[in-house]
């Protein structure tokens, strides 16, 4: 079958190329930005892309157009496709359809950390000798790509609550019908398609009134937003992880999280390993609680995680050998930005080290305002802070600058920012970089401005 996918370069649909690719479809695809990774991994797979959605990019002898959930009415390319009644769907119709039926599905759901737990449970399959199949919204560390088909009916996928297409306004996840459920954590989010939280517990309703009787949900114990979703039904068993009173409990043995234990039945299980931060430890339990469920020990799935590698753009560092450490991460909501910022708090050992957040509003739900109220409060781990405020922001950024703990300044443009760290910071400090988009190429930037000042 002859496939062309509009929004190609985006992480999912991306990674649903290469595993369409790997069916044996003959795949290209458009998007108005290609650029690396996503394209690097798309040209060495053998997919044709094109720049824009002009229609003259879609061939024309195409079997199938899948629209990305970005695209909508208007879009050249997909009023082309409406027009010559040329056959389509959407990326989660042709992934449930093509790639999940028939596998065992272990979906990781939640406001935050689903990239980093999909990508711990997948890497734990993998070292448990499952070879499973996994799509992932980023680029694990342990891996070679975003995606691969897997040798085993195992298969994990980053299960998104964004709505599925413009002809389609389910979440993605009701389409993948999951059989090991991680709901990981619920806060309000893409204020751009729910009015409130409770649009977004009733998605995921939908999502658990599909896992069978002997499936599992895996949640926190103490997520009300969880709680309620559960008390609108649930059909399969049950299994909870938290710092205290759940089937699956962890303990921190070092403050930065390097270090922690995991009890579960009575029985503790040491790790030490690369990451920090206790949301990360917290990801790292509710998968290894999903591995469990397949068969995995929690001893074995101990061993992997204390050989796991992280995800690109989470804590990830662009300049190992730089007299000041640049790190990129994805985090772009209140509750991520401080969970991130006090796991990098904690690995300063330098007394005299300071941590410098530059951030970047980006999402819909950030531009529109939804979490100003909240945003000061997040950097509160952070030395100081340097926000971007984009053209499009709904609000000003200036009640939030005033608000900071420590000192704070705003920007107009992204050459500014560069500017005002690269004379701010010293030897010693670090600078997390977060943004969830391109922030025209931000944590490089600074980490090659300061190498030009310090060698």
């Amino acid at each position: 079958m002859k496939l062309h996918i509009l929004g190609i370069c985006g992480t999912f649909m991306g990674s649903l190329a290469q595993l369409a690719k790997a069916l044996g479809h003959d795949v290209s695809g458009s998007d108005h930005g290609v650029y690396p990774p996503m394209s690097d991994q798309l040209e060495q797979a053998g997919i044709a892309l094109t720049q824009g959605f002009d229609p003259a990019g879609i061939p024309e002898d195409v079997d199938l157009v899948v629209i990305g959930n970005a695209m909508g009415r208007c879009n050249a390319s997909v009023e082309y496709v409406l027009e010559r009644g040329i056959p389509y769907t959407s990326g989660p119709q042709w992934l449930g359809d093509h790639v999940l039926q028939g596998r065992w599905v272990l979906a990781v759901a939640g406001t935050h950390g689903k990239t980093t737990t999909a990508s711990m449970l997948a890497w734990i399959l993998e070292f448990a000798g499952m070879s499973p199949g996994y799509l992932i919204g980023g680029v694990p560390e342990n891996f070679t790509s975003s995606a691969t088909l897997g040798d085993s009916p195992f298969f994990v996928i980053e299960a998104d609550e964004y709505d599925t297409a413009f002809f389609d306004k389910r979440s993605k996840f009701v389409h993948y019908r999951p059989r090991t459920f991680i709901a990981n954590n619920l806060e309000f989010d893409h204020a751009d398609i729910f009015p409130d939280l409770a649009a977004i517990e009733r998605q995921f309703h939908h999502v658990i009134r599909t896992i069978p009787q002997s499936g599992q949900v895996i949640r926190p114990a103490d997520c009300e937003a969880i709680d309620r979703v559960m008390s609108m039904g649930c059909w399969s068993s049950q299994a909870t992880f938290s710092s205290a009173g759940a089937d699956w409990q962890w303990t921190m043995n070092a403050p930065d999280g390097s270090q922690f234990e995991v009890t579960v039945r009575d029985e503790a299980y040491p790790i030490h390993w690369s990451l920090s931060g206790a949301h990360n430890v917290s990801n790292a339990v509710a998968a290894m609680a999903a591995a469990f469920h397949v068969g995995v020990s929690p001893a074995v799935a101990a061993e992997a995680l204390a050989e796991f590698q992280s995800v690109k753009r989470r804590m990830e560092l662009v300049n190992p050998e730089g007299a000041i450490p640049v790190y990129d991460d994805f985090a772009h909501h209140p509750t991520a930005i401080a969970t991130t910022l006090q796991g990098a708090k904690a690995q300063l050992t330098n007394t005299d080290g300071r941590l410098l957040a530059v951030l970047e509003p980006r999402s819909n739900t950030m531009k529109a305002g939804v979490h100003k109220g909240t945003l000061a409060g997040s950097v509160n781990d952070a030395d100081g802070t340097y926000w971007f405020e984009p053209e499009n922001i709904s609000w000003s950024l200036s009640d939030v600058v005033r608000a900071c703990r420590a000192p704070a300044h705003s920007y107009q443009s992204t050459a500014e920012i560069v500017d005002a760290v690269v004379n701010d910071a010293r030897p010693g400090d670090r600078i997390l970089v977060m943004s969830n988009g391109g922030f025209d190429n931000m944590p490089r930037r600074l980490a090659k401005a300061l190498e030009e000042k310090y060698g």
